[in-house]
C-alpha cells in the first residue's frame, strides 16, 4: 500500500496549530505507517513536491511572501486543510487591518525606533495591504477551526481524510477554542 503524502506550512500565525499537532503523541506513530510527511517546517526537507495529497496550512495570509507560497501550494495539493483560526478566517494577523500599511510600518520601524529608524527592504516580507483567510486567495477543501485545534481534531481529521472521507468536524471544534 502506497502512502498519502502529507505537508504542513505555516503563514503568519504562532506556529500553535503544529504544536498541537505534535500533542497527537504516540498517534503520530499509527499515522507514520500510512503517511509519509513530504515538505513541513518541522522536518529537514525544505523543498515542496510537485504533487502532495494533503497539505496542512497555517496562518493568514499577510504578505507577498504569503500570497505566492499559498498559490503554490493550492497548485500542487489534492485536498488544502485550513488549519486554525489564522487559516479559516484571520484571527489575529488580521487585527492589523485598521491600520494602512504605510503606517503600520511607520509606527514600527520608524517612530518607535532607538536606532536606525528605516523601513526593512530585507528579511521582512513586503506585506499585502490586508491579512486575508486562506479561502480569500484560493479554494479550501477542509476548515479546522480552533485556536488552535485540538490535537484529537487534528488527529481527526487526518484520519479521515486517509479514509477518503471529508471529515464532519461540528463536534469536534468552534471558532477559538
Amino acid at each position: 500500500m502506497s502512502k498519502i503524502t502529507v505537508a504542513t506550512t505555516w503563514l503568519d500565525g504562532c506556529s500553535g496549530c503544529h504544536m498541537s499537532l505534535l500533542d497527537i503523541d504516540e498517534r503520530l506513530i499509527d499515522l507514520a505507517d500510512r503517511i509519509e510527511l513530504v515538505y513541513s517546517p518541522l522536518v529537514d526537507n525544505k523543498e515542496m513536491p510537485d504533487e502532495i495529497d494533503v497539505f496542512l496550512v497555517e496562518g493568514a495570509v499577510s504578505s507577498e511572501e504569503d500570497y505566492h507560497k499559498l498559490l503554490k501550494i493550492r497548485k500542487h495539493s489534492r485536498i488544502l486543510v485550513a488549519l486554525g483560526d489564522c487559516a479559516a478566517a484571520g484571527n489575529i494577523p488580521a487585527m492589523r487591518n485598521t491600520i494602512p500599511v504605510e503606517e503600520l510600518l511607520d509606527d514600527a520601524y520608524i517612530r518607535k525606533a532607538d536606532e536606525n529608524p528605516l523601513h526593512p527592504s530585507e528579511v521582512v516580507p513586503a506585506l499585502r495591504p490586508k491579512t486575508v483567510p486562506l479561502h480569500e486567495v484560493v479554494d479550501v477543501d477542509v476548515f479546522v477551526q480552533g485556536c488552535p485545534p485540538s490535537a484529537d481534531t487534528i488527529y481527526f481529521t487526518i484520519a479521515e481524510l486517509l479514509e477518503g472521507r471529508t471529515p464532519d468536524l461540528t463536534d469536534h471544534t468552534r471558532p477559538g477554542a
